[in-house]
């Protein structure tokens, strides 16, 4: 089912309710985010991340990022954050950047592909932040799309992509697209950009040392 989502404050909270009820059930549902649609699992639910691979037929060795709450829920998930990771979430958090850290323990090895690391971000998008509140924890970022073809923009590119394997979209309109998040491993220092996406390596520069 898609649902519009305008943005008044009731609505949104209402129907990002009604999704994360879907999420704690084991469900899927596709999202707007700065970027593209995402597509959320709760990630403390082995069996709807391993339904999420088999929906976007998704090699199972690879690491899928979370959206998070709030800043405050981050050591959550992630087991130390170093001082220049701080400085870059100041910067550019909430929005289009991606931080790589070293995984806790209890933290689901199918969404670290048995790295030990784990992807978090959290976003600027309000349907995005609104669902992964309304949850209360992370959600999964991974791109609403089957594995290999385009990022979908709009919820139409959603249900043409994926069909009635998503259980929910929340649709917010077409989305910027062109970029997904940048992506930088803080665990080695060095710190290494994985992805260059929205945020431009130069701009990062400033906050930390990067391998070239």
């Amino acid at each position: 089912m898609v649902l519009g989502m305008g943005l008044s404050g009731n609505h949104l909270k209402m129907q990002a309710q009604e999704a994360a009820q879907i999420l704690k059930s084991g469900g899927l549902v596709a999202y707007p985010t700065e970027s593209f649609y995402g597509l959320a699992a709760d990630v403390e639910n082995e069996t709807a991340i391993t339904h999420l691979f088999r929906v976007k037929k998704r090699e199972a060795g690879e690491p899928v990022l979370l959206l998070i709450p709030s800043v405050e829920s981050l050591m959550r998930y992630a087991e130390n954050v170093p001082e220049t990771a701080k400085r870059l979430m100041d910067a550019f958090w909430p929005g289009g950047l991606t931080l790589v850290f070293k995984a806790r323990k209890d933290v689901s090895t199918l969404l670290t592909a048995g790295t030990g690391k784990i992807g978090i971000r959290l976003s600027s998008h309000p349907v995005a932040m609104a669902l992964a509140q309304a949850v209360g924890s992370a959600i999964t970022g991974t791109s609403a799309n089957i594995s290999g073809e385009s990022p979908c923009n709009t919820s139409r590119g959603v249900e043409q992509a994926l069909g009635n394997s998503v259980d929910r979209i929340l649709d917010g309109g077409e989305t910027p697209g062109q970029k997904p998040s940048t992506v930088l491993d803080v665990t080695p220092w060095p710190h290494r950009v994985l992805r260059e996406g929205l945020i431009e390596t130069k701009v990062l520069l400033p906050y930390c040392e990067l391998v070239n």
